[in-house]
């Protein structure tokens, strides 16, 4: 299992300079998040933040948990994720995701999508944009959330076939299932009155089964992530190791440690956690 951990509070110096002090303490991974709007929170743009991170580190994967597609323009989001795909020389991995619509950012601004239906939509044609954006090759584009005609994006990205994408995934929704077994990964997250319940060993054990069998009806094969997020027990690390050596048994391959309470995940207590180093093996 690898471990990634979110900067989830700080300026932009100190996330940016969080990413060094992680890749300095041995954790595999840094993330930051995609917001424009979200309540009182000091909020960056990911893009820039990843930039910086990338030219600044020399080892750690680098991505933003999660990417909220449905409200991006698809070439441009092309275009971000192949600069700082070059810029880190290939660590970037792209989480994706319908978004939330607590962000201002749909629900403030007339026009955008708002219905689960219609994002879920934008973001399988977004994909499937990226998909055609990042052969290198002359395309169209033609649908209802994405038109664009003789686009060419070069040069290619520095992973092949490109940047590995991350969807997340709402176990056991088969939609959003489906989604995710065409790609590199997932993000998952339970559904329903469990939704903000952490996922255990045997929700993990159950939703790799599934996806085993839904990558063999599309004819996926290869490396596949299973991306689990959560916080560890500081108070106890043999608990968490515990915990942590179940989900790997169960078939995760990632951990981020994801603080997101505003008065305990101040950065001064980000950058403590970070220098402690990965809670694990």
């Amino acid at each position: 299992m690898r471990y990634g951990i979110v900067a989830s509070s700080g300026t932009a110096r100190q996330v940016v300079d969080l990413a060094v002090e992680a890749e300095r303490a041995g954790w595999d991974g840094f993330f930051t998040w995609d917001g424009v709007s979200i309540g009182p929170l000091d909020t960056w743009d990911p893009w820039a933040v990843l930039a910086a991170a990338a030219v600044r580190t020399e080892r750690v994967t680098l991505g933003a948990l999660v990417v909220a597609v449905p409200r991006r323009r698809a070439w441009d989001l092309a275009r971000q994720a192949l600069t700082v795909d070059h810029l880190s020389g290939g660590r970037l991995v792209l989480p994706v995701g319908v978004g939330a619509v607590d962000d201002r950012a749909f629900a403030g601004v007339p026009g955008q999508v708002t219905a689960l239906r219609d994002r879920a939509e934008a973001l399988d044609e977004v994909l499937a944009f990226l998909d055609q954006a990042w052969t290198g090759e002359p395309f169209d584009a033609e649908g209802p959330h994405v038109t664009a005609h003789r686009m060419q994006f070069l040069p290619r990205p520095v992973q092949r076939p490109r940047v590995p994408v991350w969807p997340v995934a709402a176990w056991p929704s088969a939609s959003s299932l489906d989604r995710a077994a065409r790609f590199e990964g997932v993000v998952p997250q339970l559904r329903g009155e469990r939704g903000f319940e952490p996922l255990a060993a045997q929700d993990v054990a159950a939703l790799c089964t599934d996806l085993a069998q839904r990558r063999a009806a599309v004819g996926r094969t290869g490396e596949f992530d299973v991306v689990v997020q959560g916080v560890t027990d500081d108070a106890d690390p043999g608990a968490s190791r515990v915990r942590l050596s179940a989900l790997a048994d169960a078939g995760a391959t990632w951990w981020v440690e994801a603080r997101w309470d505003p008065v305990s995940a101040t950065p001064d207590a980000l950058l403590t956690r970070v220098r402690q180093g990965p809670p694990g093996p």
